[in-house]
């Protein structure tokens, strides 16, 4: 599953970033980086940027780079 396609109020786990060059690089230094757990928060009226928690701190992604995260749910306990 990839980070856009995720519930709003859901959490994941990153998996793994994709992206190329540049891209990937901003990704990381976003601190979107394998094994962090992710929630989205919320999702722009027209679902585009998604609101992510994420480290203790939000941000916003567009929808095009989170589909290039693959993520796995979180299971509830």
């Amino acid at each position: 599953m990839t980070l856009d396609k995720l519930p709003i109020g859901e959490t994941a786990v990153i998996l793994a970033v994709g992206g190329e060059g540049d891209l990937r690089c901003h990704l990381l230094d976003m601190g979107l980086i394998p094994r962090t757990e992710v929630t989205v928060r919320k999702v722009a009226p027209l679902g585009d940027p998604l609101e992510l928690y994420l480290r203790g701190y939000t941000m916003t992604l567009r929808k095009e780079d989170a589909a290039r995260i693959e993520v796995r749910p979180v299971e509830e306990k």
